[in-house]
């Protein structure tokens, strides 16, 4: 198959390739300090994310979002969550890594790529799904955690029921309660009353909003700058390439037996694709578990991203059509 420079794939992928690789640069360089980039993730999460999502969302109807191809996505990440969780020994490390082999970056990396190869409407289907990703995924893994947690302070004799409810009630409350799916509802309720921004409004959102995508792909490559790969590298290679191949596979799978095709099929396989998210990098710190496989993880899976995604992005017209 012989690609041009002006191939879809192509003119998507360099830029996300390119902007990493300065972040790469920078952070090598100490341009960029390890210090600051809490405070470019603050920036990224709590400021440009608000503003691109809310701003997308605010001009779509309800009825126009496409909430049965999102559920079958979430049946497929949770049915190789499961899986991984039962691979692995079934408690609360597996289902840390198991998290890892599903949780995709669907924020930094995912808006970039799809925006520039699919455009606003493939956004709309993405953010569709962003608005539940951490909901129904990190609920999932946190339930499974603290179930495993209280069985393995069972064994230890240092169990408590009451603690272990209070954390679940806590984890769902902090999934809705998020900076990712509260712009992205509030956008949806505003769309709802008909009414436009201003220009005056729409404007600086817009601005915003821009800014995200470069930002965001630049404290991707300060992060992989930084991250030691060391001795966990086998297993993160295996992690990786469960995320960055398994995943879209049996995404592609249950999409085509489920009479899925076109840009529907096409955004969900590519989200399936894309390398660990950094929620389960907070995962494994907040129950000190794997932590150092996940964070091997977060950086060989973007690596292999780079190579991974061009192939999946290449090969899934075949099947959606």
């Amino acid at each position: 198959m012989q690609i041009s420079l002006d191939h879809p794939v192509v003119s998507a992928l360099f830029p996300v390739v390119f902007l990493i690789l300065v972040g790469v640069v920078a952070g090598r360089l100490k341009l960029i300090r390890q210090e600051a980039v809490k405070d470019l993730s603050n920036l990224v999460f709590l400021v440009l994310t608000q503003a691109l999502l809310f701003r997308s969302m605010s001009s779509v109807h309800v009825q126009d979002l496409d909430f049965q191809s999102v559920s079958l996505y979430f049946a497929v990440a949770a049915g190789l969550f499961t899986v991984l969780v039962l691979l692995m020994g079934s408690n609360s490390r597996a289902a840390v890594v198991a998290l890892a082999g599903t949780f995709s970056n669907t924020i930094m990396i995912g808006i970039p790529l799809i925006g520039l190869a699919y455009g606003k409407e493939a956004l709309v289907l993405l953010f569709t799904l962003i608005s539940l990703h951490a909901l129904v995924l990190l609920t999932i893994a946190t339930v499974v955690l603290e179930l495993f947690s209280a069985r393995e302070r069972v064994q230890e004799g240092t169990a408590n029921q009451r603690n272990r409810l209070a954390t679940i009630g806590m984890a769902v409350r902090n999934a809705v309660v998020h900076p990712v799916p509260m712009p992205i509802i509030a956008g949806l309720l505003f769309a709802q009353t008909g009414l436009t921004l201003p220009a005056v409004i729409d404007r600086p959102l817009m601005l915003l909003g821009n800014a995200f995508g470069p930002v965001a792909l630049l404290l991707v490559g300060v992060t992989l700058s930084q991250a030691a790969i060391g001795r966990e590298f086998k297993g993160a290679l295996a992690i990786s390439a469960v995320k960055t191949l398994v995943h879209p596979a049996l995404m592609a799978c249950a999409g085509w037996a489920m009479g899925m095709r076109g840009l529907p099929l096409t955004v969900l396989v590519v989200a399936a694709s894309l390398p660990v998210g950094a929620n389960v990098f907070l995962f494994s710190q907040r129950y000190k578990k794997a932590e150092g496989l996940v964070t091997s993880s977060v950086a060989v899976s973007t690596l292999m991203a780079l190579g991974t995604v061009t192939l999946v992005m290449l090969l899934v017209p075949l099947i959606a059509g």
